[in-house]
């Protein structure tokens, strides 16, 4: 998993502005529940009136607070107003010294409103609607100097005074009254004692003139209109999310691609066949792909969720509900239910890995070897091995779906659960007066905002080990050293000198990587410049593997192999092969045109090079016949031309590199005699500076060469001229009568005898 993270490396500032803006987006996203629950208990409730400190408040209501007041209290109530004409008006309406007032008198407003209204009926019978605390002189609070209407007052809920244990003659008689009505507020919610104080400023309000509907619609538009700033700006960061998440995604993808096809072109033989190339596709293509997904999703979701979470307990916390443990219910299943996902779903997603290589392997083979299976009328069975590979992918996946399916709905039933339970907890509360409906919703919402993290964490625990997976085999393809590199300290400028690009093997032996024995022992030749090397022996005794220790497509296990007199692993391998015009046992072109491909080794080539190379690769007949000449088009593998024609533009663009070295593997099989014959001898005119090693199967091909290798069980059985191997080597001798009819044989031995070209 840590290797999903570690391809982000090159992005981490793209990242930190995700996860700068991932909080921005949780800031709206967390800040709508509360606009909700205000909308409700505020603007519909309590008609948009959000303090029970009213900013406008009667005489008589400000003289009636006041005097439930303790000195320092009345001092501060005091400065917070100002009169206003009739009335009392704030000094200051700023939020924060609003909200320090509302705090500090609302519990002495709703005591008021308690004791001045109806509302007090409700509390043990009491009503002191009729005491007209607010004409009290402010000046007289001692009840020995009350005036006698004071006095009255007083009398008039002297009864009910006195059966709260309220002596009338207490110099503190108002403070003793207030805390009397504060413990009877203690027993009540505060989403009672809240409504209360508010009530009390709406009748304020009205007794001053202000038009309270007004006031609501503007609370009501005020709140909206925040609420929908919200959601745009949470929609735009949103779409900038995305964006940058699928920008990072697209260049991860590109530079895993990148770094997996630059790895596997310095790969050797024993790599290659380690992974196998259907693997090695499946990693470029599928796994890039899973890593690239689950790097969207990573950035988008899995950064989110944890933030959105926790945001979601931090304002959950805020609310006295006294139902913070149906949410930590509620993770706890989510989590356990994360964790057995995780626990039955990661072991098949390694398994299914393997079985999309399994496939990919099935289908390569059977598409390349479509012309075969149709010959031998295969296509039932191979249909049968495709379908056997496939029916076991499908069963994985379709058990990690299975699972997939069932998750999901639980996940549902728990989050709708969850808001049940919340709903029947809340509303006894709501009964009790110690929540409010919009409390309610708020916590719901923040309930389903915490669960939805856990929720989208659970989707992406899907997706994420099976992007663990990818990259895991990804990784292992860009850790994997190259057998065949560059050796320490080898120089660019080590090549083998023009004059003398003498090619030597010094008693070489070589083993295949975990080959139990030698393909090839104690080889040893020169091949000179200017001189031709032919190779020949029977099927399987090493001809080829002996021409690939030259360029280094294996290295040696025992000897060297040398270029100029320098072993080729001292030598940079770009430079190494700069010095080589190669030609493969089976000839490979790529799509473009004739051009491109024979220009393949040498960019610079100009037309003239290109034209010249294939004049000598006898190319030029079938080319100029051709439409569109050398600007024909080639299929991809070259499967619009013959066999023949591609050899000889494989043949062509060795020679457009003007190489020191040619080496032909078997790449004459598929010319005709007279082709043959009259390319080498083209071709022994542009070589006159260069080794030319032509590996062989037919004796007519090589009976001119300066040196013939023949090769029996990877061992040398015999070197020398035609003429002096008939005479001394059996095996060659043998190999030549089996190919020449008597005559042909005999005309082969006196052409070599007096220097001719041969049959």
């Amino acid at each position: 998993m840590l290797n999903i993270f570690r391809n982000l490396k090159k992005y981490w500032y793209l990242v930190l502005l995700i996860l700068a803006l991932l909080f921005v987006q949780a800031y709206c996203d967390l800040s709508l529940p509360d606009y909700t629950s205000v909308l409700i208990d505020v603007g519909i409730a309590n008609s948009g009136i959000e303090y029970a400190v009213p900013q406008y408040i009667s005489k008589s209501g400000f003289m009636e607070v006041q005097l439930f007041l303790t000195e320092e209290e009345k001092q501060h109530w005091n400065e917070a107003y100002a009169p206003d004409g009739d009335r009392y008006a704030l000094t200051s309406g700023s939020q924060e010294n609003w909200s320090a007032l509302d705090e500090e008198f609302s519990h002495i407003i709703a005591v008021v409103y308690m004791m001045t209204s109806q509302a007090g009926s409700e509390t043990e019978g009491m009503d002191f609607s009729a005491v007209n605390f607010g004409n009290m002189d402010m000046s007289a609070l001692d009840p020995t100097v009350m005036t006698p209407e004071q006095l009255q007052q007083l009398q008039t809920a002297g009864q009910m005074l006195a059966e709260l244990g309220v002596d009338i003659t207490s110099p503190t008689l108002m403070l003793d009254l207030r805390q009397v009505f504060e413990e009877k507020l203690s027993t009540l919610g505060d989403s009672i004692i809240s409504s209360m104080a508010k009530q009390f400023a709406r009748e304020q309000y009205e007794q001053c003139g202000i038009d309270l509907d007004k006031m609501q619609t503007d609370y009501l538009w005020v709140t909206g209109l925040k609420m929908m700033a919200m959601a745009l700006i949470m929609a735009v960061v949103a779409i900038i999310i995305g964006f940058v998440a699928s920008k990072i995604a697209a260049g991860v993808g590109r530079d895993l691609r990148g770094n997996v096809f630059r790895k596997v072109m310095g790969f050797g033989n024993a790599e290659l066949d380690k992974f196998s190339t259907a693997s090695l596709i499946t990693r470029s293509t599928n796994d890039v792909q899973q890593i690239q997904f689950a790097t969207v999703m990573l950035l988008r979701m899995v950064l989110y969720a944890p933030i959105l979470a926790i945001g979601g307990i931090i304002n959950i916390s805020r609310y006295d509900s006294g139902m913070n443990w149906i949410i930590v219910l509620a993770i706890a299943v989510v989590f356990c239910l994360i964790l057995l996902l995780l626990a039955l779903t990661m072991p098949k997603f390694k398994i299914m890995q393997k079985l999309v290589d399994r496939v990919n392997l099935v289908a390569r083979e059977i598409l390349t070897g479509i012309p075969v299976i149709r010959a031998f009328g295969r296509e039932e069975k191979e249909n049968e091995r495709f379908d056997e590979a496939n029916t076991h992918l499908t069963k994985v996946m379709l058990y990690v779906n299975r699972i997939m399916s069932v998750m999901m709905p639980t996940l549902m039933i728990v989050m709708n659960g969850v808001s049940a339970l919340i709903i029947w907890v809340a509303a006894q509360q709501i009964d009790a007066g110690v929540l409010e409906v919009g409390a309610m919703t708020a916590f719901i919402t923040y309930a389903m905002i915490i669960i939805m993290g856990f929720l989208m964490l659970t989707a992406v625990s899907i997706m994420l080990p099976r992007a663990g997976v990818a990259a895991d085999r990804i990784q292992e393809v860009l850790d994997t050293e190259p057998s065949i590199k560059d050796k320490e300290g080898a120089a660019a400028a080590k090549t083998a000198p023009a004059e003398n690009a003498a090619v030597r093997f010094d008693h070489v032996s070589f083993k295949y990587p975990d080959g139990g024995e030698n393909v090839l022992t104690d080889i040893d030749f020169i091949a000179e410049p200017g001189k031709t090397t032919a190779i020949i022996g029977s099927t399987g005794c090493g001809k080829s593997t002996l021409v690939k220790l030259i360029p280094r497509f294996f290295d040696v296990t025992e000897g060297t192999v040398s270029l100029g007199g320098t072993d080729v692993r001292d030598i940079a391998l770009q430079t190494l092969r700069g010095q080589i015009g190669y030609v493969s046992q089976k000839a490979v072109l790529f799509s473009g045109d004739i051009s491109s491909n024979i220009a393949y080794g040498a960019p610079d080539a100009t037309q003239e090079n290109i034209e010249e190379a294939a004049r000598i690769a006898q190319a030029t007949e079938f080319i100029e016949a051709k439409e569109e000449k050398y600007e024909s088009a080639i299929a991809q593998g070259g499967t619009n031309v013959s066999g023949g024609q591609k050899q000889r533009i494989s043949i062509a663009r060795a020679i457009a590199r003007d190489p020191k070295v040619y080496i032909f593997d078997d790449s004459f099989s598929a010319l005709d005699f007279k082709t043959d014959t009259a390319l080498r001898k083209a071709l022994s005119e542009k070589t006159k500076d260069a080794a030319v090693i032509i590996v062989a199967q037919r004796v007519s091909t090589i009976l001119s060469a300066d040196q013939i290798i023949v090769l029996e069980d990877g061992k040398m059985a015999g070197k020398g001229t035609h003429r002096e191997l008939v005479e001394s080597c059996e095996e060659y001798r043998m190999i030549a009568k089996s190919q020449l009819s008597e005559k042909e044989y005999l005309a082969s031995i006196n052409a070599s005898v007096n220097g001719k070209e041969g049959v």
